[in-house]
């Protein structure tokens, strides 16, 4: 049986939240001979695990980049569920059995796991080791979600041994997913945009990025759904609908940003006119006879079909057929 050591572990946790001086962010140092004494733990040849938990882990590893995690959820000494919790294998839990990792002096991970774009572990072991505890929170769609799929890692997104997972926050996830999704980072930068740049939205307020039955990752079944979340007033339903409105606000609008006011893929009449053909219609000028009045109005010389047709998302007036009303 596998026995833990905690005195040296709650140094660690004392060292990070202030008690003591906290570990140099430059280079790893040596910690006190007080902090790496011998334990009656199982030696190196008995056991693939560390002697000393954490504690052996933090011998070279205690820099702020490590130690940080000592601010998080993971580390929290009285939460059973965690790895730090009681009877818990701390470092090990998810990195796994460091013992011939120790006794090697360092260098090759001997078995070990190791997290982030850049590490030697395959994707698919880096999640298995996040997912054997995040069953309920992660792992139901992931299976079959794009980043799945596209083998990303969990430890691309997020950052574990910072106190605040730059994802999780609103006003920084938006520069971890564009990481990847370099257009719509573009995208966000046009005149008009959903406010994720001034941190009053997040992506995670339309897509689900560990899985989801709906296209593009959405929060919910349709884009329509997902849109009238918060743009409730188009919901309807109405007595006199607009199908394009009804079927999909894409076919109109670009929801990650666009040089055109209110998101609008093109200018409106070229817009509408995309289904509306506009021969026979009093938008065209031809002469001023053919105008009614013989007097060419502003609201037709503009272009703009919306200054007339002012309820193009529906009516529930009973003249509001052509969404004038």
């Amino acid at each position: 049986m596998r026995r833990i050591a905690r005195g040296c572990v709650a140094t660690a946790f004392a060292l990070v939240l202030g008690a003591a001086p906290a570990f140099s962010a430059d280079a790893p140092t040596s910690p006190a001979p007080s902090a790496i004494a011998p334990t009656a733990g199982p030696p190196h040849t008995e056991s693939a695990y560390s002697p000393q938990g954490a504690d052996t882990c933090l011998g070279c590893h205690n820099y702020a980049a490590v130690t940080g995690i000592f601010r998080t959820k993971h580390a929290r000494p009285g939460d059973p569920r965690g790895p730090f919790g009681h009877g818990g294998l701390q470092c090990e839990a998810c990195h796994g059995p460091g013992g011939a990792h120790v006794k090697a002096g360092g260098g090759p991970l001997a078995g070990m796991v190791d997290f982030g774009p850049k590490a030697l572990a395959p994707p698919s072991r880096q999640n298995a080791q996040c997912l054997a505890c995040h069953q309920s929170n992660a792992a139901h769609d992931w299976p079959t979600s794009a980043h799945a799929a596209s083998d990303v890692a969990c430890a691309s997104c997020h950052t574990l041994h910072t106190p605040k997972d730059p994802v999780q926050t609103a006003a920084t996830q938006v520069e971890v997913c564009t990481g990847c999704h370099q257009a719509q980072h573009t995208d966000l930068f046009k005149i008009s945009h959903h406010p994720l740049r001034e941190g009053k939205m997040a992506c995670t307020s339309c897509h689900s990025p560990h899985g989801s039955t709906a296209p593009a990752q959405l929060v919910k079944n349709t884009v329509t759904e997902t849109c009238t979340t918060c743009h409730a007033e188009y919901r309807g339903p109405f007595l006199w609908e607009h199908q394009p409105v009804a079927e999909n606000c894409a076919n109109c609008h670009d929801p990650h940003g666009s040089a055109q006011p209110a998101l609008l893929k093109m200018r409106t009449p070229f817009l509408c006119q995309t289904c509306h053909e506009g021969a026979g219609h009093p938008s065209i000028v031809n002469t001023p006879q053919g105008l009614p009045g013989g007097t060419p109005s502003a609201y037709l010389l503009a272009g703009g079909c919306i200054n007339c047709h002012s309820q193009v998302h529906g009516s529930n007036s009973p003249s509001g057929r052509a969404f004038m009303r």
